[in-house]
């Protein structure tokens, strides 16, 4: 991305609140970041949009991620028909049948110790990658973990601001 006003970031500005609002929310299901990024509008580049992003996810409290995190489907289970989380999680599509079966077992064992879905930024990652990711996070503490879901969650909305400023109508 360049440091100049993009057509991209100059449609996002454009946009009526509700379609801004809608795209938002799309990217990331917290209403409070959604809010955050709306309000700071207009961005002068996709740069600046992209640390408000940054900075609203570090404002984010356990109930906003929480809301973050419900709109994210198990690593290798998108949801159906919902092309962003097929092609985010297309590490995870050609894995073998005892791979699925494994991330089904760890996804569970994550949300019964977590109470939520184990999230990763899985864009370029393999399924063995991501189930390694899921061993090792699993023997971490609720606060480190929160932590780390909000990294996480920070690299999904980057991905997916930045796709939205890169589509041709947002």
């Amino acid at each position: 991305m360049t440091s100049r006003t993009t057509p991209g970031i100059a449609r996002f500005n454009a946009l009526e609140e509700a379609a801004a609002t809608a795209a938002l929310h799309e990217a990331c299901a917290s209403s409070a970041w959604g809010s955050k990024l709306l309000s700071r509008r207009p961005y002068a580049t996709a740069e600046a949009l992209l640390a408000a992003s940054d900075a609203a996810m570090a404002e984010l409290t356990a109930d906003d991620l929480a809301e973050a995190m419900a709109g994210h489907p198990p690593i290798g289970r998108p949801k159906p028909g919902d092309p962003t989380s097929s092609r985010e999680q297309r590490g995870m599509a050609g894995a073998s049948e005892e791979l699925k079966a494994e991330m089904l077992e760890l996804n569970l064992a994550y949300q019964e110790k977590f109470g939520h879905v184990f999230l990763i930024c899985a864009t370029g990652r393999t399924g063995e990658q991501m189930r390694d990711a899921v061993k090792e996070r699993i023997g971490n503490s609720p606060e480190q973990e929160r932590e780390i879901v909000r990294s996480e969650l920070g690299k999904i909305n980057r991905i997916r601001l930045t796709r939205i400023l890169e589509e041709e109508t947002a």
